[in-house]
């Protein structure tokens, strides 16, 4: 199989697509709730839609639409995307938590002039509804570009 073949996957593009397409709608969604263009949210984690729930899911359904309910690789792709939900939602969600606490203690420590400031990022994780929007934009994505 030649490495040209690669393209003519549809399920990999309509996965990369929509991650693509939720980078792109980060920028527009804080543009219209912020009233400023970010274009560095084209390339972070975090906000609104979850690129990485957008790729999973719209990498599921299109193995799903490809292989069937019932193919072992439909499995791998639910337990993957999962995966990929829970840690956006929960774990990262949570760290994004503790470096907003941090950054406090650390401005306390930088105003009291005993430590040298460096923020930590603090918007790592998403909220339920972010990873929602991105798992309904792959599926809107994967249902039109995977037969």
């Amino acid at each position: 199989m030649g490495g040209g073949k690669v393209f003519e996957n549809r399920v990999l593009l309509a996965a990369l697509l929509a991650g693509f397409i939720a980078q792109i709608l980060k920028v527009i969604v804080n543009y219209l709730v912020k009233g400023k263009i970010d274009f560095r949210l084209f390339v972070t984690s975090g906000g609104m839609p979850s690129s990485h729930t957008a790729l999973v899911v719209a990498l599921a359904t299109g193995v799903c639409r490809e292989l069937g309910w019932n193919s072992i690789e439909f499995a791998i792709a639910v337990v993957f995307a999962l995966i990929v939900m829970y840690d956006a939602a929960g774990v990262r969600r949570a760290v994004g938590k503790q470096a907003e606490v941090l950054n406090i203690i650390m401005a306390d420590v930088v105003h009291r002039g005993k430590f040298r400031e460096e923020r930590l990022k603090e918007l790592l994780g998403h909220t339920p509804k972010e990873v929602f929007a991105g798992g309904v934009l792959g599926l809107i994505v994967a249902c039109f570009y995977v037969p």
